[in-house]
């Protein structure tokens, strides 16, 4: 009974994306270990960009500062 867990940022990712990885991540399950897609499960964390961090530093804050390198204002 495999659990797949897939954390992402809460970035828009849309419903036919989640459907998507849902479907693929299973469907790998089943390819490669032989697993049953009835008792696969996947579940997709949204996470909040001032939640995740890399590098020492959250996510939005990253985001910030490409978005002033490219010109834009945030």
């Amino acid at each position: 009974m495999p659990l797949i867990r897939i954390e992402v940022t809460r970035e828009g990712v849309t419903q036919p994306q989640k459907q998507q990885l849902i479907a693929e991540a299973t469907e790998m399950m089943v390819r490669v270990l032989g697993k049953d897609p009835a008792t696969t499960f996947v579940i997709i964390d949204e996470v909040e960009t001032d939640n995740w961090g890399v590098a020492g530093r959250s996510v939005t804050e990253r985001r910030k500062d490409e978005t002033t390198a490219r010109g834009r204002p945030v």
